[in-house]
């Protein structure tokens, strides 16, 4: 189907400019109308159609044309020249006047083309409700432009409209050649009906306005509203007599336990005065020191240290900062938290001026923002939701306190050689086999044992964190990332000079490698290149799979054993936790298993046995634990839901309570680390922009008493899995 069009052009448009309430009037192109369609703009559709030859008004008066996207792959609407190309050189955003004619919301496709094959695409959720104004970037943009994971939420009303702003957009285009516009829904099941109108080009910076005024003084969301927000100073400080008595009747209720959680009431075991594992009647157990089963319930990120966010230039964005020379303005601050690593990777305010909202709340509600008490309180909450373990990256003067168990992350850090498999979240991988990596561990675990070498408060340290054993998932060099991506490098690197000996001890020469891979390699000393490309393992070809396996093995064992011996030397009594995997293969895990004395996992899933094959687990008969989850959703101010969201904040307790219960049916796990304590500001924290509803307590230092009181009920359920024997397997039928 066609429909002509003629190009009407000059219209004006009002909008906000900037983060400022200054406004002004820019032009805006409408192309095309489609209630009063003429004859300049093309448009085409596929397995979809405008059912109707007029428009229908809307009960605000407006008038829209329907369009039905039938059953297909991909129903389109196109819009294109009569002839030639648009040129939208000094544009910087298209507009689509649009209603979501269903009941539920729809996914809409976009797509712009240029004459040279480049595109901009994305994909928008388009609510139901009244009439918005549709709103794509001409450019590739992210929420990392606004310096944050998570934009804010669509639509918002704005100058008397909703818009609707598409803050991802990926591709690139040449706007001065623009081809096409296409509108269209992925693989309907049935017909799906929209409603629209007037298409424009507009270089309006709406994509500001959408940003302009988000935080209130609290740093809470200012748009949305939702039971605990918190509008008044009096609100904060009435609600801490009513947390206190809570708290009292809590802690009171607290079953009997030795003095470092361990649960009492079931068959004791050996105390040796520091905290290690034993398995019993079928069941893993971490042993306190004093000789009881303990199962780590922690929460990671005890801290006050990460709540605060970026406002140089983005001052905009703050309704109510404190000005100069407020009690509150101590909370300002500046550093620079720019890096190359994939978690920072493109984030614009990333560096600057900051300002803690947490720790100014925290100073509205007890006067003033003092450490110790901090922590003291911080400790009664954790310990009457119950909670025994202070996770990885908690204040570390928390441990002074001998009130938690604790453990302690090996940061190891230093000017060995690296290797990267293009995912590099905290960044490249470390290469084991330079010895300037042992002796960075040597250094960073001397650091870490040297006030804790007797200490039996210590439940062990855990080998760095989330490193990079794989590759995209897309990639297909994926599983193998890390061994392709040490042949592509110069013989400089230790780990190319170790996958080559290990080659060459199998091979011999060139003749045998080549016979063994299907290649043609005239020299061995051709894979000493930089930038060698090995093939891809192939059913035909078994030795390449196997080499790479070999190689990842030798890899993984020279790494984790590096660090278990540092830490035999200089901390002896307390365990190795494992690399705290999130991207994995097994070839590390193994190499975790043999060396350290638990493995760990950071599994994002509705239950642990979704993250890892547990089957291959139980084969290692190894403890494990749990090192981060959580579940988060976006109805209380943070625009990000987490890794593993829920749809909203009730549904959080029973997400952890069953992830809890699922993991209590295995018998190898002996503790699950919440991730985190706070909920991350709204505008981001400052190590990367993380801005999510993930927290056991807002960021006005009120706890979600929904879900701590379900998650208190959870944790106080343990012992009676815990402390009864594992079920014996069935035996097999006669």
């Amino acid at each position: 189907m066609k429909v002509k069009c003629r190009l009407q052009a000059g219209v004006l448009l009002t909008v906000l400019l900037g983060y400022g309430s200054t406004v002004l009037a820019t032009e805006r192109q409408e192309l095309f109308n489609f209630v009063r369609p003429l004859d300049a703009v093309q448009v085409t559709t596929k397995d979809a159609d405008l059912p109707n030859r007029i428009g229908e008004p809307t009960a605000q008066g407006e008038v829209l044309r329907r369009v039905a996207f039938h059953p297909a792959q991909q129903p389109s609407l196109r819009l294109s020249p009569q002839s030639g190309s648009w040129d939208w050189s000094q544009q910087t955003v298209i507009s689509l006047r649009v209603q979501n004619a269903m009941d539920w919301a729809l996914t809409l496709d976009v797509q712009i083309d240029s004459l040279d094959g480049q595109r901009l695409q994305t994909r928008i959720a388009l609510p139901a409700g009244p009439v918005q104004t549709l709103l794509i970037p001409l450019k590739a943009t992210t929420p990392r432009d606004q310096g944050m994971r998570a934009g804010v939420p669509m639509p918002w009303t704005h100058t008397g409209q909703r818009w609707l702003l598409a803050d991802t957009v990926s591709g690139a285009l040449d706007l001065s050649q623009v081809s096409a516009v296409t509108v269209s829904i992925p693989q309907p099941k049935a017909k799906q009906q929209i409603l629209i109108s007037q298409f424009a080009v507009s270089s309006e910076p709406l994509s500001q306005a959408a940003y302009a005024g988000i935080v209130d003084r609290y740093g809470q969301f200012t748009r949305a509203d939702w039971p605990e927000k918190v509008k008044s100073d009096p609100q904060l400080q009435d609600a801490i007599a009513q947390e206190q008595k809570q708290l009292q009747d809590w802690l009171a209720e607290r079953p009997a336990k030795d003095k470092f959680a361990g649960w009492l009431g079931g068959q004791p075991f050996e105390a040796s005065g520091f905290f290690r594992t034993e398995k019993r009647d079928g069941r893993w157990y971490l042993i306190t020191p004093e000789g009881h089963p303990f199962y780590s319930l922690g929460v990671n990120a005890v801290t006050a240290q990460q709540s605060a966010t970026y406002i140089e230039g983005r001052e905009g964005m703050f309704s109510e900062l404190p000005p100069a020379g407020d009690a509150l303005a101590i909370y300002f601050g500046s550093s620079d938290s720019r890096s190359d690593t994939g978690a920072n990777k493109g984030r614009a305010y990333a560096s600057g001026r900051w300002f803690d909202f947490y720790k100014a709340n925290v100073q509205r509600s007890y006067g003033q923002f003092e450490p110790a008490a901090w922590g003291s309180r911080s400790q009664d909450r954790l310990l009457a939701w119950g909670f025994n373990t202070l996770g990885n990256w908690s204040e570390p003067a928390l441990a002074d306190d001998k009130r938690m168990p604790f453990s302690i992350p090996l940061s190891i850090h230093g000017d060995y050689a690296t290797i990267s498999t293009g995912v590099d979240w905290w960044g490249a991988m470390p290469d084991p086999f330079d010895p300037r990596f042992a002796m960075a561990t040597e250094r960073a675990v001397a650091i870490a044992s040297r006030d804790h070498r007797d200490n039996p408060w210590l439940l062990g340290y855990f080998a760095d964190n989330e490193l990079a054993w794989a590759g995209p998932a897309d990639d297909p060099h994926g599983r193998y990332a890390l061994a392709y991506a040490t042949l592509r490098l110069t013989t400089d690197i230790p780990a190319k000079r170790a996958f080559l000996k290990q080659l060459r001890d199998k091979y011999r020469n060139q003749n045998g490698l080549s016979h063994a891979w299907g290649i043609e390699l005239e020299a061995w000393e051709l894979m000493e290149d930089p930038g060698f490309q090995a093939p891809l393992p192939s059913a035909e070809f078994p030795a390449i799979e196997q080499d790479m396996q070999a190689f990842l093995r030798l890899y993984a064992e020279t790494y984790f054993k590096t660090i278990a011996d540092s830490l035999d030397w200089h901390a002896p009594n307390h365990l190795l936790l494992g690399g705290r995997f999130a991207s994995s293969i097994p070839e590390a895990v193994n190499a975790c298993a043999r060396f350290c004395d638990v493995l760990s996992f950071n599994f994002y899933t509705r239950e642990p046995q979704h993250g890892y094959d547990f089957a291959a687990l139980r084969q290692l008969d190894k403890p494990l634990m749990v090192t981060e989850f959580h579940f988060g959703s976006r109805d209380r101010g943070p625009f990000w839901g987490g890794v593993a969201e829920v749809y909203k904040e009730e549904e959080r307790g029973t997400a952890y309570a069953h992830f809890l219960a699922k993991a209590l049916e295995e018998p190898q796990i002996v503790g699950l680390h919440w991730f985190q304590y706070l909920d991350q500001p709204v505008t981001g924290r400052l190590l990367d922009g993380e801005n999510g509803h993930l927290g056991l307590v807002a960021i006005t230092d009120r706890p979600w008493d929904g879900f701590v009181k379900a998650v208190r009920k959870a944790n106080l359920d343990v012992p009676k899995t815990l402390l009864k024997p594992v079920a014996a397997p069935d035996s097999a039928a006669p």
